[in-house]
């Protein structure tokens, strides 16, 4: 997952303050190994993946595992979780350390798999893998990973329905009147989510709960999903990947949430918002470079479509030239949709319990399928 460095961006006619994203929110306080962690990671849904890791061929219970700087801060609620397990900062790590390492926590370069020869297991700290998956060493030598699917997926979704009640209700436009102190007389027609259509592209972890939140407020859930056509009872119906622009054509707002792919990349082009209603919105808390952005750009300019609300984009972070910040519509916020305490709680207790089970020899949580890329 692409880490932007910190950096506050703002633009004008934007309805939220842009803060720099921090992509992981490690530094929270420590809970105690027991605390609402099994708790947190049921209510997340997750179930272990596959067999115990002992029946893995070379594993053993690990000596020594690097860990990224962007986790530094729970080393010690880390070593609560395997006691007996060596911890290694990265920055701090000899070429010794790396060379005898079993596992590593937030790292996946193509130089420390190089040198890390018996590495047998990879905690990524964020749901999106695909820089991680594209290693050729990763599937030449078997390597396990996990990531941190369905951590962020409620507060996800909230900033999804938030993103929806701003456009609808043209909140952009309320907020400049109000900074030019005007009662705004002449105002944009405002409009109910209740009976409207969602499309949720990409019906995992993200998807399922901004389906559930959409249906909660009336509004009629379709979704796409590459792994078939199942789907929970409140989504009315769930089509394949390449039913995406017949679905769309029926859509008032589509909802990026799938992962980033060779399938998912460039996904949203000229055809795709072609097919869009001149009155549907588009929404993206997926990744930016499923959006070609100048055909996004092209849409919204001759308002072919209604607006968009965007988390991510791509490049990212945005620059300051580029005209998608002063587009008709459009609300931006800098890739900060799961920036909150509660994805940092349920992040630090996945990440403890799948050490604890490493550790153990237990069946994973939130094993990556590398073929696939989610």
């Amino acid at each position: 997952m692409h880490l932007p460095s910190p950096a506050a961006r703002a633009a004008p006619g934007l309805l939220m303050a842009a803060l720099a994203p921090l992509i992981l929110a490690l530094a929270a306080p420590a809970t105690g190994a027991e605390a609402p962690a099994g708790a947190s990671v049921e209510s997340l849904g997750l179930q272990p993946s596959g067999p115990p890791v002992r029946e893995r061929p070379g594993w053993h219970a690990p000596k020594l595992i690097l860990v990224s700087a962007y986790a530094q801060a729970e080393l010690p609620a880390l070593r609560e979780a395997a006691p007996g397990v060596k911890l290694i900062e990265l920055g701090h790590a000899s070429a010794r350390d790396i060379a005898a390492a079993d596992a590593t926590i937030g790292v996946c370069t193509a130089d420390v798999l190089a040198k890390a020869t018996k590495l047998q297991w990879i905690q990524w700290l964020a749901a999106g893998v695909e820089n991680c998956v594209q290693q050729p060493l990763l599937r030449e030598r078997h390597v396990l990973l996990t990531n941190m699917q369905r951590t962020a997926a409620p507060s996800m979704a909230e900033h999804v329905i938030g993103l929806m009640f701003a456009l609808s209700r043209h909140l952009d436009y309320f907020y400049r009147e109000q900074q030019q102190a005007q009662w705004a007389q002449d105002t944009p027609r405002l409009s109910d989510l209740e009976g409207k259509t969602v499309l949720v592209v990409g019906l995992g972890g993200i998807g399922t709960e901004v389906a559930k939140r959409a249906h909660a407020l009336g509004m009629r859930v379709m979704a796409t999903r590459a792994s078939g056509r199942t789907g929970p009872d409140y989504v009315s119906y769930v089509g394949l990947p390449e039913e995406l622009l017949k679905l769309t054509q029926e859509a008032d707002y589509v909802v990026n949430c799938a992962p980033l792919t060779p399938q998912t990349t460039g996904l949203f082009n000229q055809a795709f918002f072609a097919a869009m209603k001149p009155t549907a919105y588009f929404l993206n808390v997926g990744r930016g470079k499923s959006v070609v952005t100048a055909d996004l750009l092209a849409a919204l300019t001759a308002h072919r479509i209604a607006g968009a609300g965007l988390d991510v984009v791509d490049p990212e972070p945005l620059p300051a030239a580029s005209p998608l910040w002063h587009a008709p519509n459009v609300l931006i916020t800098p890739h900060v949709s799961a920036d909150t305490s509660v994805t940092a709680e349920q992040r630090i207790t996945l990440l403890r319990e799948n050490l604890r089970r490493y550790t153990a020899g237990e069946a994973m949580l939130a094993v990556v399928d590398i073929g696939r890329g989610y």
